[in-house]
């Protein structure tokens, strides 16, 4: 796990700007830092590296990495889990080593396959920058699910490249205009990451299974932009429920055993929920006793919000130590941190939960955890969240398949899940237009234009395949990156093994009623992962994870801040992002509002305030 950071341009010297690149981005890479120069054709292209040591400590692993014919350059951050296995079968094609680094294994691969052979050789998360330097070719690519982040800004005579967009905006030395669109989406209907592009205009991602090549044999710059691996929609059918328990329950410890690999200590974030519960009970078996699995788990002064009682019959159950993290961190602390994260996010943020998971961060630097196991992804994958059943049952409604949709809600009302943790607050951003409860619209004029993105069950759509718009769009996306931003903040990396490609390919397009099914989600899961969790969480029916009390601070404690904020004269409003009175009413009416219910969100009055602290710490690049 590293930072990189590149340019292409005419100027014949750029260590000056790889320089300030790798400065703001060495919190990715304190390890070791290093760049490299190369002139190709009227091109210059400056390669920039920042080493957070995982595989392979020795200078065996340094990048920029050169192939031993100086054919070749690579700067990576990712890991590639199944090195061993590529390695095995170059070295039978002729291939040596001289360092036992994934990185070598990579770039000799790249080399002897070619990109698109190579890549669907790869299982990992990646973000590389390739130079072929006899043929002149660039080339710029990112893991299938897109864990690993990369941003260019492109014009006809230069382009910059990095981990973080804060790098380019460094290196490019210029002001950017803001991308109203992006701005709205994240406004007014909480999305962020869902294309492309970021708030920056000009500045866009890699998307998740693609790579881009630059033909630097050519006068003007151009970055040609090509997919090799989606997320598969086709149905998918197995003999019985049996052969598909096996498959996932096989494929899933796989999953887990791949992403042990590692030269430093290895953890789990540990919520007491099936998700993490199964990566930890997986890692367990893998383990011997005399090892420190490093587990990490949040707890809470508050019963509300602690998940102490499941994590410690997950302790119980499998004989293991738990690093216990109270966080109970006062409102007004949260909110100064708002500032501190928004700077490492690049983006605004969507909740103080992304606060918390920075000071977890923290704390695994403090236990020196260095690479840490996650549960991210599970739910798209699994249709864990309360939406899902409402999608299957609209669904079921649009099938005419009347009885079956009652059979389906009154199992879900029988086993007392999912259903008594509706809101309706949080589920109006999924419903049709005449369903939508009437609210204050908050929008200046610059977002007037605005269309709102439908999140709902397209018409004509299964559930797998809005499963589907959950892994590349709307969820999957923001996830991977507030947390790549929190772990590297302190140099602390995240593997996520349900994002494993396997698994994406088996259980995306699974039938609903394998993940949905006598009044449980993620049925098939549980069914798979019963034999090595304890009961009581393999048939647990609340979903918790790491909460906090977020609608009552801005309530009650950081009602103060709030109204000061909001009654300045703010950026949101100078730049016509946000009308003034609407928010400010908008406001009064969710302090009002009954605490356990209402129409207006946390997000409704947490979007505009994170919006204005995020243009705050970026405002010298920000038009």
């Amino acid at each position: 796990m590293c930072g990189i950071a590149g340019i292409v341009s005419r100027e014949p010297d750029l260590r000056a700007k790889l320089g300030a690149a790798e400065r703001i981005q060495r919190h990715r890479g304190p390890d070791g830092q290093a760049i490299a120069q190369y002139r190709i054709g009227t091109w210059g292209v400056g390669l920039g590296h920042q080493r957070l040591s995982i595989i392979d400590l020795s200078d065996g692993g340094r990048q920029p990495m050169v192939s031993k014919d100086d054919a070749r350059v690579i700067v990576y951050n990712g890991e590639l889990y199944n090195y061993k296995e590529i390695r095995r079968e170059l070295e039978t094609g002729g291939h040596s080593f001289s360092s036992s680094s994934d990185t070598e294994v990579l770039l000799t691969a790249l080399g002897h396959w070619g990109v698109e052979q190579a890549q669907q050789r790869f299982n990992g998360m990646w973000a590389y920058a390739y130079l072929d330097i006899k043929r002149c070719v660039l080339i710029l690519s990112r893991d299938r699910a897109g864990v690993k982040p990369l941003y260019y800004y492109c014009t006809r005579d230069e382009i910059y490249f990095a981990s973080e967009i804060k790098t380019i905006l460094i290196m490019a030395g210029r002001k950017f205009s803001l991308n109203a669109q992006v701005a709205a989406a994240f406004l007014v209907q909480s999305l962020s990451d869902i294309s492309n592009e970021t708030m920056f205009e000009g500045i866009s991602q890699i998307p998740a299974g693609h790579f881009a090549e630059i033909d630097l044999n050519r006068d003007l710059l151009k970055l040609a932009i090509r997919r090799y691996w989606q997320v598969p929609q086709d149905p998918i059918h197995f003999s019985s429920m049996e052969d598909t328990v096996e498959r996932v329950r096989s494929l899933f410890l796989d999953s887990v055993r791949l992403r042990l690999r590692s030269d430093v200590p290895v953890g789990v974030l540990l919520s007491g929920g099936v998700d993490s519960t199964a990566i930890t009970c997986a890692m367990d078996s893998m383990v011997a006793r005399d090892m420190d699995m490093n587990l990490l788990s949040v707890t809470s002064d508050d019963s509300r919000f602690d998940e102490s009682p499941f994590i410690d019959k997950v302790g119980i159950h499998l004989g293991r130590k738990v690093h216990k993290v109270c966080l109970n961190p006062d409102p007004q602390t949260m909110l100064g941190l708002l500032r501190t994260t928004s700077w490492f996010n690049d983006a605004p943020l969507n909740g103080f939960e992304t606060v918390l998971h920075y000071l977890l961060m923290q704390k695994a630097e403090e236990l020196g955890i260095t690479v840490i196991l996650s549960g991210q992804g599970a739910d798209e994958l699994l249709c864990g969240y309360r939406k899902y059943l409402g999608f299957y049952l609209q669904y079921l409604l649009r099938e005419q398949r009347y009885k079956a949709a009652f059979t389906v809600l009154m199992q879900f009302y029988r086993q007392g899940t999912v259903l008594k943790q509706f809101n309706v607050s949080e589920a109006k951003r999924y419903m049709s237009g005449w369903l939508r409860p009437s609210e204050i619209d908050i929008r200046g004029e610059r977002l007037k234009d605005y269309s709102l993105v439908f999140l709902g069950l397209p018409s004509g759509s299964s559930v797998p395949q809005r499963q589907v718009l959950d892994i590349e769009r709307f969820s999957v996306p923001v996830l991977t990156h507030y947390e790549d931003r929190m772990s590297m903040a302190f140099a602390r990396e995240i593997r996520l093994p349900f994002l494993d490609y396997r698994l994406i390919e088996l259980l995306a397009p699974l039938p609903v009623e394998f993940k949905l099914r006598d009044g449980w989600t993620k049925y098939v899961f549980r069914e798979a992962m019963k034999s090595l969790m304890p009961p009581e969480i393999t048939w647990r029916k609340d979903k918790g994870g790491f909460t906090n009390p977020q609608s009552e601070w801005l309530r009650n404690e950081l009602r103060n801040q709030v109204t000061e904020v909001f009654s300045g004269e703010a950026e949101i409003y100078r730049k016509g992002l946000v009308n003034k009175d609407a928010l400010l009413s908008k406001y009064d009416r969710y302090c009002s509002q009954p605490a356990e219910g209402g129409n207006i969100s946390f997000r409704d009055i947490f979007n505009p305030l994170a919006l204005e602290v995020w243009l705050g710490e970026y405002r010298e690049y920000v038009v």
